[in-house]
Order: structure tokens, then C-alpha cells, then sequence
């Protein structure tokens, strides 16, 4: 199991696990990243949104050693299959729906209009 970083774009699952030793987008923690300081190096060519347009979230390890899955509300259930592959998590994981300012993207902007 690892921990990381993931977004949601187009109905798809762009994961990043985090790599031992990273310079680029580390977290405080200095053991997860951090979704606004890795998104420019790895965004999707010619994309002009900012870190948090889209739906995301991360992967934690407890220090049990139990995976837990925190992201927006607004990425379906059908995608936890797809993180869980990418992440390496052969267990069922906590998943926390976090509706907090920290995971919005541009569809509660949309809904605060």
C-alpha cells in the first residue's frame, strides 16, 4: 500500500503515490504530497485550471497500517476500485467523504451561485 495524491478529470482517475526522497510537491508532513504544490508539474498538457477545479483526494496509512481514502464528495463510489488498484490497497479501505473547503472543486462553486 502507498499513500498520495489523486484528481478526478474526465471521469478518470489521475493517481500519484508518493515517492520516497520527493522534491516537488511534498506536504509539511514531508510523507504525502500536497495537491496545490505537485499540480503544476503534473497536470495534463494545455490544462489552464488551477489544483483545485477538480474533484480530489488522498491516500493515508494509518500507523496501524490501515489505508483510509479521503475526497470529495462529488467523486462517485465507482472510482474506489480505480484508487485502490493505483494505490496498491488490496483491503478495504476507510473511505471519508470530505465535504470541507479543503476538498472543493469547481462544482461547489457551481452550486454556490
Amino acid at each position: 500500500m502507498k499513500r498520495g495524491v489523486f484528481w478526478v478529470i474526465e471521469n478518470r482517475v489521475f493517481a500519484f503515490v508518493f515517492e520516497e526522497g520527493a522534491m516537488v510537491g511534498v506536504a509539511k508532513s514531508g510523507n504525502n504530497y500536497n495537491h496545490r504544490l505537485l499540480w503544476d508539474s503534473v497536470k495534463p498538457p494545455k490544462c489552464n485550471k488551477p489544483y483545485n477545479y477538480y474533484p480530489r483526494g488522498r491516500v493515508e496509512i494509518t500507523g496501524g497500517g490501515k489505508p483510509v481514502i479521503y475526497m470529495s464528495p462529488h467523486i462517485g463510489a465507482e472510482h474506489i476500485p480505480e484508487i485502490k488498484r493505483q494505490f496498491g490497497i488490496d483491503t478495504e479501505p476507510k473511505v471519508h467523504y470530505d465535504g470541507s473547503r479543503h476538498y472543493r472543486c469547481y462544482m461547489d462553486i457551481e452550486t454556490d451561485s
